[in-house]
């Protein structure tokens, strides 16, 4: 017996700068697929994501509620019926092949495989890749990845893991384990399905994590090298955890910044002994990289 694919909506909002980072959690904690696009002549972002339509309706008014007073800004959502191919094709077109930096390039799986000489192939769907190797904060990060790989780490966490894209990319490059973890069940299925599918299952572990609260955390630490490619709030609010669980000499790219928090995640760090090592802009986003002494 056939099933149907249960109907889809897109939920979306107007914001400024300021409240994109609010808004976009709210969002993504009820959606499964966020994106979010700047309008230049306006000055704002719209952020939208797809859901089937009724689903967590009284989540989503909670976390806008919250959103709202977290930024300041009421930003009344619109919704719009969406139909789960057109969504998928309209993906699928928003997500061509990435080449990033020296050594990656991203590809989704509905494109056909090409040669890419002296490069790593990251593979991912577009179907649940939405908004990850085409945003800056992920580019910044691959960037950044490039530029630590000399030090050669050899414990290493991707905290937030979303699609694994970050924790893959390491495995790829480093032949190193990958502790790869994300406090959403469905993201942390997706990570290990991409490692598998990307020939790293084995070196790649995923795992359900409340940040740092898992105790798994503290006891596969000190890490050498941590990626954190989550907002600019709870990177900051993390700060101490991180430098704690961070070996001597070790780094960590945080990234999910637009360039004007750079400063407000950086000074938080730097008060746990953390120095900034390098910064790499992509478009209105921005990934340090730190290094503790």
């Amino acid at each position: 017996m056939r099933h149907r694919a249960p109907a889809l909506e897109t939920v979306s909002v107007e914001v400024p700068d300021h409240a994109l980072e609010a808004y976009e959690a709210a969002i993504a904690s009820v959606c499964v697929s966020v994106g979010f696009f700047r309008d230049e002549a306006a000055g704002t972002w719209r952020v939208e994501g797809v859901k089937p339509v009724g689903e967590k309706d009284r989540e989503l008014s909670g976390a806008l509620g919250i959103a709202e007073m977290l930024s300041g800004v009421l930003a009344e959502p619109v919704r719009a019926p969406t139909e789960a191919g057109g969504w998928l094709a309209r993906t699928a077109a928003a997500f061509p092949e990435q080449r990033i930096g020296r050594r990656f390039v991203v590809r989704g799986t509905h494109l056909p495989p090409a040669p890419a000489p002296g490069r790593i192939a990251l593979v991912l769907d577009a179907g649940v890749a939405f908004g990850s190797g085409e945003h800056g904060s992920t580019r910044g990060c691959l960037r950044a990845l490039e530029r630590v790989a000399h030090a050669k780490p050899r414990r290493i966490l991707d905290l937030g893991t979303g699609s694994g894209i970050l924790a893959i990319a390491a495995a790829r490059l480093l032949h190193r384990p990958v502790l790869a973890t994300d406090i959403d069940p469905f993201s942390v299925r997706v990570a290990a399905e991409n490692a598998e599918a990307n020939g790293v299952g084995r070196l790649v572990r995923c795992r359900l994590s409340d940040g740092w609260r898992d105790k798994s955390l503290a006891r596969a630490a000190p890490f050498d090298l941590v990626f954190a490619n989550i907002l600019a709030r709870p990177l900051a609010g993390m700060a101490k955890h991180l430098a704690a669980h961070l070996a001597p000499g070790g780094r960590a790219i945080l990234a999910g910044l637009l360039a004007e928090q750079a400063r407000y995640v950086l000074a938080a760090h730097r008060r746990q002994g953390m120095a900034l090592e390098a910064v790499f802009p992509e478009g209105n986003w921005t990934a340090l990289v730190l290094r503790k002494g």
